[in-house]
């Protein structure tokens, strides 16, 4: 093997610089068609421009449908639902609706004790008579459910709830959490508090997953188990599909405004698609970058830069760029008159309200050419409800394709609620109302709702061949820094196998050993699913001055979480062991008692040690033990044996 460790592809933007960018000209206009020849051919050239990290292993998460059914039983357990969701539907129960309603019934069946936690604005109060007080709430959700809400008022937490009330109820909820100010400041206190007596968490509130909030990424650090709910798990399939290339040409028709903050995004589409289609505020900046003639006041001030970069590199990949040859206006003297307007003519005097005719015919033209297509953001360039009629004829075009075996995605209310279906009607297209979480995404950035939730691996090791023989005895040392302990440990013990897991794979070093592998991921909630594969037998696990924050020494034995624990004791042999080690000694009493309470009696201290004072067994120190020797302090250690 020419190199040990794990390294996830990345694929970095393409950036211009310099003064070629005021010389550049770019041909491409929206009267001027590729044949379709040409996108086959684009889509099987290796795509050098890519701006973000497509590694989105984050993405994976664990899910309520994954877990097992026999560990809810009994337990307690908090759902993040979204009231907009539960709120905001006219009419029959949608499927959205109705994913998250199966997520509460799923765990009442299951027999577990079910805590819903949520919040509402204002304006969702005064519109919503369900939600003008917590018990009317609380009444609407027992109407939905047909099971009966019991809702409690005060600060969220099982400390103001009666336990005798809980026999009869399985369901209780909380007050709302916009209420609470440690809710949007994801205050810890507030967090732990809230998770109080909860020993799993189901996100089911996707909208919010580009958040930092307590009830969706604080709590998480005090429950056993983070999960994502039925509905969550199906806009999170969503979501991958759009950066899904598989179904290509792929071609991609953006609106709205704010260029500048969009332009992360607009880099990524660009590397990711086959053509771009710019409608709204935003075709003004891209024919500004392309030398046409635009209204001063129609050009967002410093976008000009990003314009011309994403217009680049689009030249360099050979993907088209169209933008709109007509405009609907309206006339600044008399609001009352509008009419139809070149985009390239005269537009002194009007002010844009939406895509004329001419460029409804064209997207027509063009979407034959495409088998896939992602619609984000408003085609309309002011808010007047009137002028939808561009939007709603691209609607229609989009939902024909769908039926013509194109993948359609719809972005965003704007796109969303062009589609006037008939009762019964059953459009092929995939819809996403929230803009925000997808613009988000498709910047690049992490969303904390979704990386706070248990992941589970998504690949399967190929140990066959990561290892001379995987039949070897297995060790494993979870946080395993820059690898130099198991380096050591897998030159002196070559009749055994070394597994190192490590969050951060950047502190990893590569080794060339053939006995010796390491995996960049969170082993709290991915270590049973990595090693539950490995054909032979787990012998040894080895945990080493956890340290996930120096500043706070309560939190440096985090990652050993009863999930983790039981993972371990499952996967371990009989006389397996367990070695654990720090510097701290309030930090190895805790991980040792977790270890010893939820292994369920399966581990056990093996043999005498010395008050935690033991000699390290093995003969190999890891660097930060050396570190700690070397100033003359003492090192605290303890081995547990599988029985």
């Amino acid at each position: 093997m020419s190199s040990i460790g794990f390294q996830a592809a990345t694929h970095r933007g393409y950036f211009l610089g310099g003064s070629g960018l005021c010389r550049l000209k770019c041909r491409v206009q929206c009267s001027q068609l590729w044949q379709s020849t040409s996108l086959v051919n684009n889509q099987k050239e290796k795509d050098r421009y890519s701006c973000i990290d497509q590694s989105t292993s984050y993405l994976h998460v664990q899910s309520l449908r994954n877990f097992p059914t026999g560990k809810l039983c009994g337990e307690v357990v908090m759902v993040r639902l979204d009231s907009a969701l539960l709120l905001g539907h006219l009419g029959p129960c949608t499927f959205s609706l109705e994913r998250a309603l199966l997520t509460i019934k799923y765990l009442y069946k299951a027999r577990a004790k079910v805590i819903i936690v949520t919040s509402w604005d204002t304006t969702l109060q005064s519109n919503n008579p369900e939600v003008k007080s917590i018990d009317s709430f609380a009444e609407y959700l027992s109407s939905l459910l047909q099971v009966e809400v019991i809702p409690v008022d005060g600060r969220p937490g099982l400390t103001s709830f009666k336990k005798e009330e809980w026999v009869q109820n399985s369901i209780i909820l909380f007050e709302n959490l916009l209420n609470f100010r440690g809710e949007v400041a994801n205050c810890n206190d507030f967090s732990q508090k809230l998770a109080s007596g909860a020993t799993i968490f189901v996100n089911d509130s996707f909208s919010l997953s580009h958040k930092i909030l307590a009830s969706t990424v604080g709590i998480t650090r005090f429950c056993y188990a983070s999960l994502a709910g039925f509905h969550f798990d199906e806009e999170l399939t969503r979501l991958i599909k759009i950066t899904d290339t598989t179904r290509r040409p792929y071609i991609a028709i953006v609106g709205g405004g704010n260029f500048l903050r969009k332009a992360p995004a607009l880099r990524m589409l660009i590397s990711l698609c086959d053509g771009l289609f710019f409608v709204g505020k935003l075709s003004f900046q891209i024919m500004k970058g392309l030398g046409m003639p635009v209204p001063s006041q129609f050009i967002e001030r410093n976008a000009i830069m990003e314009a011309l970069q994403i217009i680049q590199v689009a030249r360099d990949r050979n993907v088209p760029i169209y933008y709109p040859t007509d405009l609907w206006c309206l006339n600044n003297d008399n609001c009352g008159t509008s009419r139809v307007v070149n985009s390239a003519g005269q537009l002194d005097g009007w002010t844009p309200a939406d895509i004329g005719p001419s460029t409804l015919e064209k997207i027509s033209s063009i979407i034959p050419l495409y088998k896939k297509i992602l619609w984000i953001g408003s085609t309309k360039y002011d808010l007047a409800e009137e002028f939808s009629v561009g939007a709603t004829q691209l609607g229609q075009i989009l939902e024909k394709a769908s039926f013509d075996s194109c993948e359609v995605i719809l972005v965003g209310n704007a796109a969303c609620n062009t589609l006037r279906r008939k009762t019964g009607s059953s459009s092929q297209c995939i819809e996403f109302k929230n803009a925000t979480v997808v613009w988000e995404f498709l910047k690049g950035r992490i969303l904390p709702g979704i990386a706070a939730l248990d992941k589970r691996y998504p690949y399967r090791i190929p140990w066959s061949t990561v290892f001379c023989d995987s039949t070897l005895p297995l060790v494993v040392d979870i946080g395993s820094g820059n690898g130099l302990f198991l380096f050591e440990m897998a030159k002196r013990y070559e009749c055994s196998n070394f597994l190192g897991l490590e969050m951060n794979e950047k502190g990893m070093a590569l080794y060339e050993k053939r006995n010796l592998y390491f995996v960049s991921t969170n082993a709290t909630s991915t270590f049973h699913s990595i090693v539950s594969s490995y054909p032979g037998r787990l012998s040894l696990v080895t945990i080493q001055c956890p340290n996930p924050d120096f500043n706070k020494e309560q939190n440096r034995w985090r990652m050993v979480r009863r999930m983790l624990v039981e993972a371990v004791a499952d996967l371990l042999q009989t006389n397996g062991q367990v070695y654990l080690q720090s510097d701290v000694e309030s930090v190895l009493l805790g991980m040792k008692e977790q270890f010893l309470s939820y292994s369920n009696g399966q581990l056990v201290v093996d043999g005498d040690d010395c008050g935690h004072r033991m000699e390290n067994p093995f003969g190999v120190a890891s660097d930060w033990e050396r570190h700690v020797l070397a100033r003359g302090a003492p090192m605290y250690r303890t081995m547990l044996r599988k029985v």
